[in-house]
């Protein structure tokens, strides 16, 4: 039997203005994890080219990130979030996608490239789950509308990698990356649709980030990374990103329980946005954020958004969403 407690949120939840403000807390939080990546390798002294000591922050986040969402929805639950063995290989799917090879790539991209820059490229991850789901999983139709919104979309990124920002020109290590974290996530969001359809989203979301972490800080520890000197400033630093992905991938996955997925999905617009305004002013780029920067963004936007407003484009199988990280 549900608690009363239970009982309102879902409620809560379900309704129009729930669904708007905790999407919108979503994307906040979601788009601050760039100034504050790169706020912990400042603080942590970690080089762009440390790319090992990079691995062990990362994974040090996501653990404890994992330890947070399972904490909380097994409160939630009043009983321990623990994994059927039935469960096991879908988080060990999930974890190589979401969080080791996505992380991978983000972290290593975002030591080379401005949080600006990166907030408009990782929303590739839109497009390419589209593309994914439609053409190999078959939980998607394509359509024209979603190909015009796929090539809106892709255009703005080409945009901002062709011209740059602030005479910059574009980095394999860099904006690269940044793209295959996009393309990894779009990975992860089909399978999920496969996935996750009968199974505790909180449980899967909490135990693939603390097998993820564990992976991630054990393979940087041992290729020679560290994490530096822990600060008070630091170390708030280190667990506010981790409140960011267990908060959430928590909240969005809620959402999704409740709320058709196009309906839901095309909030994920506010991602870059809320990304790049956070950067520009957390970081001091918005002086390299011009005229080049603003058309860029307002392409992917409008490229997310008619992916998004697809009549058709909700799983047949209403799964996860298409279009986060």
């Amino acid at each position: 039997m549900k608690s009363q407690k239970g009982g309102k949120l879902s409620r809560f939840i379900k309704t129009g203005f729930g669904l708007c403000s905790l999407a919108m807390i979503c994307c906040l939080l979601w788009g601050s994890a760039f100034a504050g990546v790169k706020t912990g390798y400042r603080l942590f002294d970690i080089k762009p080219s440390d790319w090992q000591s990079q691995m062990v922050f990362a994974g040090i986040r996501f653990f404890i990130a994992g330890i947070m969402a399972l904490i909380t929805g097994s409160a939630a639950e009043r009983k321990l979030l623990l994994p059927a063995k039935s469960s096991l290989p879908k988080i060990c799917i999930i974890c190589l996608f979401q969080t080791v090879l996505q992380y991978f790539f983000y972290y290593i991209g975002l030591a080379h490239t401005t949080g600006v820059k990166a907030a408009v490229i990782v929303a590739a991850n839109v497009f390419t789950a589209m593309l994914i789901a439609s053409l190999i999983f078959r939980t998607e139709k394509l359509t024209a509308r979603k190909l015009a919104g796929c090539a809106i979309g892709f255009s703005g990124i080409i945009l901002i990698n062709l011209n740059g920002l602030g005479g910059q020109r574009p980095d394999l290590f860099g904006d690269g990356f940044i793209f295959l974290c996009a393309v990894s996530s779009g990975v992860s969001s089909a399978l999920m649709k496969k996935l996750s359809r009968d199974e505790d989203p909180v449980l899967l979301s909490g135990w693939q980030f603390v097998l993820g972490g564990a992976l991630m800080w054990g393979f940087g520890a041992v290729c020679g990374g560290s994490l530096g000197r822990l600060t008070l400033s630091s170390g708030a630093v280190l667990l506010y990103l981790a409140f960011v992905s267990a908060a959430a991938y928590s909240i969005w996955s809620l959402l999704l329980k409740y709320h058709p997925v196009s309906r839901v999905s095309v909030f994920g617009l506010m991602n870059p946005v809320c990304g790049v305004i956070i950067s520009a002013a957390v970081l001091g780029e918005g002086e390299d954020f011009g005229i080049t920067g603003i058309c860029a963004l307002l392409l992917v936007c409008a490229g997310i958004y008619a992916v998004n407003s697809a009549k058709d484009g909700v799983d047949r199988h209403k799964g996860n969403d298409v279009g986060k990280v």
